[in-house]
């Protein structure tokens, strides 16, 4: 088995299990815990998570917002374009997906609005461009005037509530995706965690839609890792340290979160930090942040599946796939969960 070849992280998936519609309410999920020394497998629900949490632990989530990141256009020839945005460069630029490109060249004006436009300004590959927008106001009003949430090309139905594509404890707007490890979560329930003694620190990951991106080259290495903002401020790293100086757990919600923590944690310390992450973890990689993992069920090839594999073995992470198909655990961004500890 070559850990470095795509197709060694690939499992068969029926479609009718992927979840379309997300459930009310948002913790009575199905959650499918895995111990990692035993290799135990329980199935529960998502509320059930609070049984094995402990006083101590450090429980960090993605506090980043979805921006309504779709946009469609039009060029003054009538043709119909596309617009994801991806990544904000400065104040009116951004790298964006544009569909369809070849009706694209640099210099096109886009039309989404009467108050909002962007002119191409590079095309590159995977469908990658460069636009600058010119807006009346604020840019933020004038997106969510036309913007539609940027939902996963798997999902096809229509979401009835823009809200259920955001963890209830989103506030900095920023990402293309939601972290959706976190959609699980109700004010109840978190509230019940905090008075169990955890700690919450919230963390910023702004989702790129990179999230999505199949892996294309066979070899994992040649995979051109897209990268995207982060913080960790030094309140957060403080707290952090002083956890894993007495031996408390640290548990990721979300790959986001451990993008974050993974990525912040240099000579076994936590660091303030505001910067881009390209980390790409997959088997062979040594974990010096996270304890425990909750996460949803991921793409067949993707990156997310490989840092899976890096955190409970390859074999086991397929097991336990097999076992969620078997068990017909909905899956992807509107599915069930897994808490890996």
């Amino acid at each position: 088995m070559d850990l470095l070849d795509k197709k060694t992280y690939y499992y068969d998936l029926p479609e009718e299990l992927i979840a379309q519609t997300p459930l009310e309410p948002r913790d009575s999920s199905r959650l499918l815990v895995y111990d990692k020394e035993s290799g135990k497998i329980e199935h529960k629900v998502f509320h059930d998570i609070t049984d094995y949490l402990k006083k101590g632990d450090v429980l960090v989530i993605n506090n980043s917002r979805v921006l309504p990141a779709r946009l469609f256009g039009y060029k003054d020839t009538g043709a119909k374009i596309e617009i994801l945005l991806q990544k904000r460069l400065d104040l009116k630029n951004w790298q964006c997906i544009a569909r369809p490109t070849k009706r694209l060249k640099v210099g096109d004006k886009v039309t989404f609005s009467e108050h909002l436009r962007c002119f191409i300004r590079k095309i590159g590959e995977y469908g990658l461009v460069d636009v600058e927008f010119e807006f009346e106001g604020v840019f933020e009003h004038r997106l969510s005037e036309v913007g539609n949430m940027p939902l996963p090309p798997y999902i096809k139905e229509k979401l009835k509530d823009n809200e259920r594509y955001q963890t209830v404890y989103s506030k900095i707007e920023g990402s293309s995706a939601a972290p959706t490890a976190g959609l699980h979560f109700t004010p109840e329930l978190l509230d019940k965690i905090k008075k169990m003694g955890v700690q919450i620190v919230e963390v910023v990951l702004h989702v790129g839609l990179g999230t999505f991106r199949p892996v294309k080259e066979d070899n994992i290495l040649k995979h051109d890792m897209h990268s995207e903002f982060f913080e960790m401020s030094k309140e957060n790293a403080e707290i952090l340290n002083k956890a894993k100086s007495e031996g408390r757990r640290i548990i990721a919600v979300g790959t986001t979160s451990v993008r974050v923590l993974e990525s912040s944690c240099k000579d076994g310390k936590f660091m303030p930090m505001k910067e881009e992450t390209k980390i790409f973890i997959y088997p062979g990689y040594k974990f010096k942040a996270v304890d425990c993992l909750i996460t949803n069920f991921h793409l067949p090839e993707s990156t997310l599946i490989m840092l899976v594999s890096a955190f409970i073995g390859r074999d086991e992470t397929m097991r336990v796939y097999e076992t969620a198909v078997k068990e017909k655990y909905r899956f992807f961004s509107f599915g069930d969960a897994c808490l890996f500890k």
